[in-house]
């Protein structure tokens, strides 16, 4: 099948590009710790990335696909190569300026973006110095956004999906090539963020030009078609950046705590977001399509059946995930990113956090479950006005959490303010009768739920016989970590099986895209 081999492409290239950015996170661990060095070169990175996944990835890709598809489908690549060119012009003039705008007035949007580090001087100069090398990224990244959706259009997936590993490279490469010769380790990351751009804008010209689509800089002109993709955008970018002003406003709060605070949220959350973003994605991405086919053919039925079967699914995945996170947080973060500069007081924060954020797992892949609910009927409201609130529930507990509880008590926020997403999200779904929740993921629930206790008390106590290994040598605290890890998915696996929380049809049902009854 074309979507099972276009998924094999897509998915293949993300799990290589998340093992180059644990690599990545590893070597930035050990050349900056979780100290004020690190917490300013996460504010240079974050900053470009806000932009791109606001604008790029979020409102402009979310527009621009669908019309260049449609005109590929209904006027042919002539007619959609014209739009992608004027677009492509539009952008780039509109990013230009942006870009401009922000690296003069950088040392105003810093005091916004970082006010705990305004009584700093030097702290503050140096996260305005790097994020001015770091902030043109947004300018190619956003670029590159645009020539992946015409790649994807055309059934082209492999070079925009190995992006994300260019950018590894050129960190990794940037680190190991450049810490020794620029001012500091921070300055070397920066500028390899900057190349990065670059080098992926080059890649995917390059690879838009075999298929016949060069696109080139001209006058920006807004046609009428541009006309209908800015005003397409508009409804997106609002919802889109609720959850990057759900992100900013961690990052400001944090970065009036002590220092490396922004740190130890920044590597606790890489680590979360391994099964999140592989699960999450995943599950969204499966479901909507399908749910939009079953809501608009009239088959209640069969819709109720494939939002059961995401929630199950989800919860069964990341219930034992979340779990284990929590058990082993000390372990896993010793074994990936304690070394060099990165030291045992930085992974006992990080761990304290990622064990908070890993409560919060079940609910992140849960909305990416529920939410097709509403976006299949068309409705891209309700899900915005559910998602503001949440975010005033976020703020409000920020602000009382992060006295006494610290860096800690933002991921704390979080994790309430998503459960509570979640729960909003339900309700409103089973009012309106969209969501009924069948016998099957009522039963299950309840033996998943037992499962995942019975592997939390297993991996709870072998902690005890394996502590010696977990602190030792390198090599063993990684055998000592691998050996929990497969043991306890070995133990969820055979609880689950024994107590009907999952049956092997059911896989391969899966396997296979049928229905299980």
């Amino acid at each position: 099948m074309v979507l099972l081999r276009s998924i094999a492409t897509v998915g293949g290239f993300t799990l290589i590009s998340r093992v180059l950015g644990f690599v990545r996170d590893i070597l930035i661990a050990f050349v900056l710790g979780a100290a004020a060095g690190a917490d300013v070169f996460f504010i240079a990175f974050k900053l470009p990335n806000l932009f791109r996944r606001l604008f790029a990835e979020g409102a402009f890709s979310m527009a621009f696909v669908p019309m260049f598809a449609g005109r590929v489908e209904a006027e042919g690549i002539q007619a959609a190569k014209a739009f992608a060119v004027a677009a492509f012009s539009v952008l780039f003039w509109i990013l230009l300026i942006f870009v401009v705008v922000i690296e003069v007035a950088m040392p105003v949007v810093m005091l916004g973006f970082a006010p705990g580090f305004i009584g700093e001087a030097a702290k503050f100069n140096l996260a305005v110095e790097l994020t001015r090398i770091t902030f043109p990224y947004l300018l190619f990244i956003s670029l590159v956004s645009l020539m992946a959706g015409v790649l994807n259009s055309l059934g082209r997936f492999a070079a925009a999906a190995a992006t994300p590993i260019l950018l590894n490279l050129c960190l990794i490469g940037a680190i190991m090539g450049l810490a020794n010769v620029t001012e500091t380790s921070g300055h070397a990351l920066a500028w390899g963020v900057a190349a990065a751009g670059v080098v992926q804008f080059i890649w995917l010209f390059a690879a838009c030009g075999r298929e016949g689509v060069w696109l080139r800089i001209s006058l920006p002109k807004l046609t009428d078609d541009v006309k209908v993709l800015l005003k397409r955008m508009a409804p997106v970018a609002i919802g889109a950046g609720i959850y990057q002003i759900n992100l900013v406003i961690d990052t400001v709060i944090a970065s009036l705590l002590p220092a490396g605070s922004i740190s130890y949220l920044f590597y606790a959350d890489r680590v979360n977001q391994l099964p999140l973003g592989v699960l999450g994605v995943a599950v969204g991405t499966a479901l909507l399509p399908l749910l939009s086919r079953q809501v608009r053919a009239g088959e209640t039925e069969a819709a109720h059946h494939s939002q059961n079967r995401a929630m199950e699914l989800s919860l069964l995945l990341t219930l034992p995930a979340a779990t284990a996170l929590m058990v082993i947080a000390t372990p896993v973060v010793r074994v990936l990113f304690e070394r060099g500069q990165f030291g045992p007081m930085e992974t006992a924060a990080t761990a304290a956090a990622l064990a908070v954020y890993a409560a919060g797992l079940p609910a992140y892949v849960m909305v990416k479950a529920l939410a097709p609910g509403f976006f299949a009927r068309e409705d891209t409201a309700t899900p915005v006005k559910i998602s503001v609130f949440c975010l005033f529930v976020n703020l409000g507990l920020n602000l009382l959490l992060m006295g006494p509880f610290q860096h800690v008590g933002i991921a704390a926020a979080t994790v309430v303010s998503s459960w509570l997403n979640v729960a909003i999200m339900a309700y409103v779904l089973y009012r309106r009768g969209h969501l009924v929740l069948d016998r099957r993921l009522r039963e299950r629930f309840w033996r998943m739920a037992l499962a995942t206790a019975g592997m939390g008390v297993a991996l709870f106590g072998a902690l005890g016989p394996l502590a010696d290994a977990l602190a030792g040598t390198t090599s063993e605290r990684v055998l000592g970590l691998a050996v929990m890890v497969i043991g306890g998915m070995a133990v969820f696996g055979v609880l689950a099986l024994a107590l009907g929380a999952a049956r092997i049809g059911d896989l391969k049902s899966l396997y296979r895209g049928g229905a299980t009854p």
